[in-house]
């Protein structure tokens, strides 16, 4: 939990998928990910949360269903949704979030 806290600390926006392994739409939301990832490079982090394995966290930030995706950046939620978004969207999000 206490490296979740740091991480999540960073002066650089992080993205926190939340998710299961059943879940479809965790799935068809990977690539778009790495398609986020590999545009923004170094500017911003992401992580995966499996819901399952980490009860405490995702109860904490309540995530009821997956995929729950958060935008943190120093230690503040800057933007929060659940569902599947177009890698465009998304970065357009994190950029517009993280530089407000």
């Amino acid at each position: 939990m206490s490296t979740f806290n740091n991480i999540i600390q960073s002066e650089k926006p992080v993205l926190v998928d939340f998710f299961a392994t059943w879940c479809g739409p965790c799935q068809t939301l990977a690539p778009i990910l790495k398609q986020v990832k590999d545009n923004l490079g170094d500017r911003i982090s992401i992580i995966k949360i499996d819901v399952d394995k980490n009860q405490q966290i995702a109860s904490q930030y309540q995530v009821r269903g997956v995929p729950t995706m958060i935008l943190f950046q120093n230690g503040k939620q800057l933007w929060r949704q659940s569902g599947v978004l177009s890698a465009s969207d998304l970065i357009k999000v994190i950029v517009e979030k993280s530089n407000s």
